[in-house]
C-alpha cells in the first residue's frame, strides 16, 4: 500500500492490527504500508491498551480525539503545574527561569514540562489565560499587554541601504542614462 497524507488512515490501523496479531515485526508492517518503522512503532506505543493489544478502531478513535482543536492550554489542565508557576512568578523568576527550574525539579514528570511561550501566552492572551492577570505586574518587565518582538523585515534590512527618499533629483526626473529605480545606490 503506498504512504498517502501525513496521518495514518483507519485502513492502515486494520492493517497493523491484523498484522501485529499475525505476530509480524514493527519492520515489517512498516515496509508493507511504506511508512517508517519509527511510525509504526509510535503508533502502537500510543494506542495499545493496558494489555499490549492493539485495535484499530480504538486506535482511530484515540488518535482522532488527540488531533481535535482547540486543545486546553496545559496550565489550565494541570493544577500543581499551575500552581508552581504562579508561586515562581511571584517570586520574580522569568518564564525561561521558571521553565528551567521546573526542569530540575521535576526531571522525571513530562506532565510538570512548559514552555515559556506557554507562560507567555497564559498571562496575555485572553482565552489561553489560565494564570491570573495580575501576575503580569510580577514579570521584570511589568507590562500588562506583550510589547511585539522586531518584525523579520526590519532585521533583514541591508546596513548601508539608502532609502528611496533620498535618490538624487535627476535620478527622480530620469533625466540621466542609468538613472532607474532599481539601480540608484545613492554614491
Amino acid at each position: 500500500m503506498i504512504r498517502r497524507g501525513r496521518y495514518l488512515s483507519f485502513s492502515e490501523r486494520e492493517e497493523i492490527a491484523v498484522a501485529r496479531a499475525a505476530g509480524e515485526s514493527v519492520r515489517c508492517i512498516a515496509r508493507r504500508l511504506g511508512r517508517s518503522p519509527s511510525t509504526v512503532s509510535r503508533e502502537l506505543a500510543r494506542n495499545a491498551d493496558r494489555r499490549g493489544e492493539y485495535r484499530a478502531t480504538t486506535a482511530h478513535a484515540q488518535a482522532w480525539e488527540r488531533a481535535c482543536r482547540p486543545k486546553p492550554a496545559k496550565l489550565v489542565v494541570n493544577q500543581r503545574l499551575r500552581e508552581a508557576v504562579q508561586r515562581d512568578l511571584q517570586r520574580k523568576y522569568s518564564p525561561e527561569q521558571i521553565v528551567g527550574r521546573l526542569r530540575l525539579a521535576f526531571p522525571d514528570d513530562p506532565e510538570m514540562r512548559v514552555s515559556a511561550e506557554t507562560i507567555y501566552q497564559s498571562l496575555y492572551v485572553t482565552s489561553r489565560g489560565a494564570l491570573r492577570r495580575e501576575l503580569t505586574a510580577c514579570l521584570r518587565t511589568g507590562r500588562s499587554l506583550r510589547k511585539p518582538g522586531p518584525r523579520a523585515a526590519a532585521r533583514n534590512r541591508a546596513p548601508d541601504m539608502i532609502n528611496i527618499a533620498q535618490r538624487p533629483q535627476e535620478a527622480d526626473d530620469r533625466a540621466v542614462p542609468g538613472h532607474s529605480v532599481g539601480s540608484v545606490r545613492g554614491d
